[in-house]
């Protein structure tokens, strides 16, 4: 960091608070702490501006100046150990005067003074008072859709419990922060975001990065700080596998999905028989492409294609020309919504039909059927949850009947299992916590390990290696432009329809 964009932070060292401000704005922005004690005066037109104290600070620190700034005043700082962050070219020779400040605005100072003071009462001297947990999130790029679903879930939870008073621990309540950063959709940059939300912003606990692949990298950060990771989107046992101790997944295994998939096609479909796959090559997409290949085979059915495709691919009409060629007739393809929007409408381009065709993840998603319209009809998949589930939980939603109305007012719209997940990873954790009786993250920890309970989302338990073992997944249909359910019998919506074009 070059001289010109350092920041410096003078304080008034008789204000412990100032101090303590200034102290921790200085670790953030990796800044030039000075503890001001004694007034000094200097002469000269060079000086004038400025209002100069002499820093006690050290043997290495020398004198700084800094401008007085009325915005200061305005803000209800001045007198109380104000914390004045400002540009400086070097650090001052008293035998050369001071140096000249690169000036600042009020508007800029009155921003930077309100930030400081906005973080150090969100992190610093209230942290007693709120639970903060980190939020990786492909906030921008080609994730950017489930990452909305993410923060609205999570959003939806966070205000539900800060309404009804925060977390309670032991005989006190405490408010809920959500930190989230983007990791811009790149899986190395989640790791990233991971590191700096344990290291720099200080969160409590953790929420895991989007889908399993990124989940499973940026676990070693929550793992190496022990620090309560709770994965609302990583269904993949390769993401459980580590042996770590700190990741709990609100998703069952991909086997739950492919194994009633292929049990309800083989008994309502007896002429399917040739299966094309096409994957995703990225952990979830390719590992559940995998299981649905050993479900399909289980069960006597022949796997003719068998393909990945890369991340950020646009064209699949070499893929898809293929399949179209072998006649199959169950289409199996694996994605985010994206890009499963793109291949089924490429599909249609290609005139590509067929008796099944089943998309993970995306016809789940309201966006998916909304862009492709008729495209999307008796298109089948599967999910962890869906609104027409009817459970009654001990969580601050109660039902899910409740938690679906909660989120119809905040949102417009009924909730997809992306969302419900988010929000489930916050009634997971809030119980976890409320259960320990504390935020210390090995006891948290402990009680998540041997949770058993209900939920408006269903029953979770987890299992040895931290990921959920307990629900029934349901098996879905687009049917007149909704999302049908067709698995399991106890909330049955609809059977089984053939023909997709």
């Amino acid at each position: 960091m070059n001289d010109e964009s350092r920041m410096a932070v003078v304080t008034g060292a008789g204000s412990g608070l100032g101090r303590a401000i200034a102290m921790r704005l200085a670790r953030r922005a990796h800044a030039h702490v000075l503890a001001w004690e004694s007034p000094a005066t200097l002469t000269g037109a060079a000086a004038a501006p400025f209002s100069v104290k002499q820093s006690s600070a050290g043997a290495g620190d020398r004198p700084c100046a800094f401008r007085r700034a009325p915005a200061a005043a305005n803000l209800g700082l001045r007198g109380r150990g104000t914390a004045c962050i400002l540009r400086h070219a070097d650090r001052p020779d008293p035998s050369k005067g001071v140096p000249t400040m690169k000036p600042v605005s009020i508007r800029s100072f009155a921003c930077a003074s309100f930030a400081a003071w906005a973080a150090l009462l969100s992190a610093g001297a209230v942290a007693q008072d709120v639970i903060r947990i980190g939020a990786p999130l492909p906030i921008t790029g080609a994730l950017s859709p489930e990452a909305k679903k993410l923060q609205n879930g999570m959003n939806l939870w966070m205000e539900t419990a800060n309404k009804a008073g925060g977390i309670k621990v032991g005989a006190k309540r405490m408010k809920i922060e959500i930190v989230p950063v983007d990791y811009q959709s790149n899986t190395p940059r989640a790791v990233q975001a991971t590191e700096k939300l344990v290291t720099q912003d200080k969160v409590d606990f953790m929420f895991s990065p989007m889908g399993s692949g990124a989940t499973k990298a940026a676990s070693s950060v929550s793992e190496k700080y022990q620090i309560p990771t709770i994965a609302a989107t990583a269904s993949s046992e390769q993401v459980y596998d580590q042996g770590y101790k700190y990741l709990f997944g609100v998703y069952t295994p991909n086997q739950t999905l492919t194994e009633p998939l292929a049990d309800l096609v083989k008994k309502q479909a007896a002429g399917v028989q040739r299966v094309a796959i096409l994957a995703r090559n990225d952990l979830f997409p390719l590992a559940i492409a995998q299981e649905m290949e050993k479900s399909a085979k289980k069960r006597g059915m022949n796997v003719m294609y068998f393909e990945k495709y890369a991340i950020g691919t646009l064209d699949h009409a070499s893929a898809l020309s293929q399949i179209k060629s072998l006649a199959p007739h169950w289409i199996f393809a694996t994605g985010y919504m994206n890009d499963l929007i793109l291949i089924k409408k490429q599909m249609a381009d290609l005139g590509i039909e067929a008796p099944v065709v089943t998309m993970i993840a995306g016809p789940a998603y309201k966006e998916f059927v909304s862009a492709l319209g008729k495209g999307a009809e008796n298109v089948t998949s599967a999910a962890w949850w869906h609104p027409a589930v009817r459970y009654k939980g001990k969580d601050v939603f109660g039902t899910t009947e409740n938690f679906n109305k909660l989120f119809r007012d905040k949102y417009g719209l009924d909730p997809d299992y992306g969302e419900a997940s988010a929000a489930a990873s916050g009634v997971v954790l809030q119980l976890a916590i409320e259960a320990a009786g504390t935020t210390d993250k090995k006891a948290v920890r402990e009680q998540l390990a041997k949770m058993n309970t209900m939920t408006f989302f269903g029953p979770i338990k987890f299992g040895p290696n931290g990921q959920v073992d307990s629900l029934d997944p349901p098996v879905f249909q687009v049917q007149k432009g909704t999302q049908v359910v067709i698995l399991p019998a106890a909330i049955k919506q609809g059977n089984l329809q053939l023909g997709v074009k």
